[in-house]
């Protein structure tokens, strides 16, 4: 079993710490990054609303619940995207271990198609539920349930083009994420092999 190792840090060495600069890169965040950074913003503004408004004024605004929910819908197909750009989506790469590097390389092109071939599928199907249900009110607030829907597909259509563009990289690279996770994973580097 390890054991820990505590290391004294002076008052004056904390304080140094927060004196050093380091630069910050925004360039690897996209647009539904941020997005879905101001929809969950909303959603905690809301959720924040329906709390103070039920504990401490003790009426409760039932409008808040119904857009809270309808934003964390949002937050989860928008973000959902930032994960297909980052091949951070669950994935078993056990099996590429043992199989040789031609079969691996096979079979990740082949999760490449299937992924973006699903993709493309919920593109079609979001497209053909808004045109059956896309006038549907909301139940508290007099809006269409529409609203959700687009958003719901703005987060498929941009998994589709991330999807896409990853794939693209991968077939470019000669190796994707679950060929060689290593490589995805700068952090995870084995120091002094």
């Amino acid at each position: 079993m390890a054991q820990e190792v505590h290391t004294r840090v002076t008052g004056e060495e904390l304080a140094h710490t927060f004196e050093q600069q380091e630069e910050v890169d925004l360039s690897t965040y996209a647009i539904e990054d941020w997005i879905t950074l101001l929809i969950f913003w909303g959603m905690a503004g809301l959720v924040f609303t329906q709390f103070f408004t039920r504990y401490v004024l003790n009426d409760s605004f039932s409008w808040t619940e119904e857009l809270a929910t309808y934003c964390l819908v949002a937050v989860v197909f928008i973000g959902a995207a930032m994960c297909v750009r980052l091949s951070r989506h669950i994935q078993v790469d056990l099996l590429y271990r043992f199989l040789p590097a031609p079969a691996g390389r096979v079979l990740a092109l082949m999760v490449d198609a299937v992924r973006t071939g699903f993709i493309a599928y919920g593109v079609w199907l979001m497209v053909r539920y808004i045109a059956i249900v896309g006038d549907e009110p909301m139940v508290m607030v007099q809006a269409p349930k529409s609203v959700v829907y687009y958003a719901v597909l703005f987060g498929f259509v941009m998994m589709l083009v991330r999807s896409v563009q990853v794939t693209v990289a991968n077939i470019r690279r000669g190796y994707g994420v679950l060929e060689r996770p290593e490589a995805f994973e700068p952090l995870f580097e084995h120091k002094g092999d």
